[in-house]
């Protein structure tokens, strides 16, 4: 198939409709890579189209509604929604709103980042049409003159012959040809392009690109907690997935079973990692894309902004000799930054530290990283055991995944290394007891371990927006706080405002730290289960999640629902 045939592609849609020729086109394209312009625009601003044909075939090759603006004026209610210098910016135009949905024309359907501008300063759910640059210039032109002349609603609904929509049923049986041409097609990448730097302007952890019966849904993992994006038209499903399978080299024929890829980009002066995941489902393939942005790591374990008395008790345990460091806490609570951190600080030309991980995320200089391959037998106790014989300082094993892999690490705590590793438990003392159950002896444990800490990730209140609240005494006595504890505090809730999310804005670590003295050995030796040892932990200075938490709610640094959210209510 000749390069821009594709029927279903945007170049496919302007052969097939006449608006240009085959050898024009490929001209245009060239120019259109070379200046970074629009394709479409360019169309119009050399005269070889008019802007309504390009609405058309915009409207087609996306599914979504074409519309013509000429003689439509906007009511008043619906200008005052959106700021005018982003109707300017962006060349939108609000055209009905029913309910919480804001009907909005686009000139450049493919810009995500104007609808979710537009969601953003509204509040409402975004419905894009398609209308040519030139009518909503005009239309703004008739703005600023206060021109009275419109159009109603009733008018552009008796006006349906304006309206095209395209049927996108046939979408599944496109063959193997059509979906490369319209991945590597302009507009597929300007939208994934789009989706991309808006992940990284906002500082989402993850991008998913969840496929629907009838929609696509876009959402970002920012802060911890899953938003809503305008999404891409159903239409260029199959495309968009296709564009980042090329990009991850993966296998964009093949649907049927999971795949894992990824890839590096350049965007907003940074250099990105982006770890792909794309898993299979009855409606399509479930993208998810988890970004690994190296300068948003922690140069240090003070740069981390913990409460005085963890930092102290981590800056003591790294600083030992040998033994073995526990970090816990669940999947996505920062264990991995907090121990590349422990690593930044220890890395030092005397020093001679080792890794293995299951995925390396992050690439540091100056520390030798060893990627887990189970498939070819290279597994943590594997890899653990060479690395023993590599003349190690620090040892760093992922994870502790079972009775051997947990052996070695222990034996090399007490044959001189230092050995910093992660578990899964909800707490800190339950590092202890989950060692004892994997098999590992009570004298074993009492003589490696230095410390075994758990910690959480907690949504920071928008400084700009919070706004105090009262804290009932029955919110009080429901999650077990002393009702002095917050004598004499302002407690704030989240507001809401353009520079946050839902009225938070970053993300802190809270820990609880239980360093090993001669008082927690004894009760590891005597058998103490996880209540007993926390219980004594606490005697001897431990500050735990809860009590972290709380203090950061009484010093306005988060909300008390947030900060229950990740430590209990116990």
């Amino acid at each position: 198939m000749a390069k821009h045939e594709a029927s279903g592609s945007l170049s496919g849609i302007l052969l097939r409709r006449k608006i240009v020729d085959q050898a024009t086109l490929e001209e245009l394209c060239k120019e259109a890579e070379t200046t970074s312009v629009r394709l479409e625009k360019l169309l119009v601003e050399k005269k070889l189209t008019t802007p309504e044909n390009i609405t058309l075939a915009l409207a087609e090759y996306l599914s979504i509604t074409p519309i013509s603006l000429k003689h439509f004026t906007p009511p008043e209610q619906l200008i005052e929604l959106i700021p005018k210098e982003i109707l300017s910016k962006r060349a939108v135009m609000p055209i009905a709103r029913v309910g919480k949905t804001l009907t909005v024309a686009l000139s450049d359907p493919f810009d995500l980042m104007a609808l979710d501008e537009l969601a953003t300063h509204t509040g409402l759910i975004i419905t894009p049409v398609v209308a040519s640059e030139q009518d909503i210039a005009n239309v703004i032109s008739k703005l600023s003159a206060n021109a009275s002349q419109g159009l109603d609603m009733e008018e552009l609904m008796r006006n349906e012959s304006d309206v095209q929509v395209v049927d996108d049923s046939n979408k599944e049986d496109q063959n193997l040809d059509e979906m490369l041409e319209k991945a590597e097609g302009a507009p597929v990448i300007r939208m994934v392009n789009m989706i991309l730097v808006e992940a990284l302007r906002t500082g989402a952890s993850d991008i998913h690109i969840e496929p629907m019966e009838k929609t696509i849904r876009l959402r970002y993992r920012i802060d911890g907690a899953l938003v809503e994006r305008p999404a891409p038209p159903k239409g260029l499903q199959n495309a968009i997935i296709s564009r980042v399978k090329i990009m991850s080299d993966l296998d964009i024929a093949e649907r049927r079973i999971p795949q894992d890829g990824r890839f590096n980009i350049k965007a907003l002066g940074k250099e990105v990692d982006l770890r792909v995941s794309i898993l299979p489902t009855v409606n399509g393939e479930k993208i998810v894309m988890r970004t690994l942005d190296k300068s948003s790591l922690a140069p240090s374990l003070a740069s981390l902004g913990l409460d005085p008395v963890s930092e102290r008790s981590m800056q003591y345990a790294i600083k030992q000799p040998h033994g073995i460091i526990l970090v816990t806490g669940p999947t996505g609570s920062g264990k991995t930054t907090t121990l590349y951190s422990c690593l930044q600080d220890l890395n030092q030309i005397d020093c001679n530290i080792i890794t293995c991980e299951d995925p390396v995320e992050y690439q540091l200089a100056g520390i030798n990283q060893v990627q887990i391959n189970d498939d070819v037998g290279l597994s943590f106790s594997a890899a653990l055991r060479s690395i023993l014989r590599q003349d190690p300082d620090i040892v760093l094993v992922g994870e502790i995944r079972d009775k051997i892999t947990a052996e070695i690490a222990v034996k090399a705590a007490l044959t001189g290394h230092l050995v910093l590793s992660t578990l899964h438990t909800n707490d800190a003392a339950g590092a202890v007891t989950r060692l004892v159950d994997m098999g590992i002896e009570p004298f074993m444990l009492g003589s490696a371990l230095v410390c075994a800490q758990a910690q959480r990730l907690y949504r920071k209140l928008c400084q700009a927006c919070r706004k105090t609240l009262a804290v009932t005494p029955e919110m009080l006595e429901l999650n077990h706080i002393d009702a002095k504890f917050f004598d004499g505090a302002t407690i704030y809730g989240p507001g809401n405002c353009p520079r946050c999310t839902n009225g938070y804005k970053g993300r802190g670590a809270i820990m609880e730290v239980l360093l090993v003295d001669d008082s927690i050995r004894q009760g590891i030796l005597s058998g103490m289960n996880t209540g007993q040892l926390r219980e004594l932990a606490i005697k001897r200075g431990m500050v735990s999640l809860k009590q972290a938490g709380l203090t950061r709610v009484r010093d306005g640094i988060t909300s008390l629902d947030a900060a229950l959210a990740v430590t209990g209510g116990d």
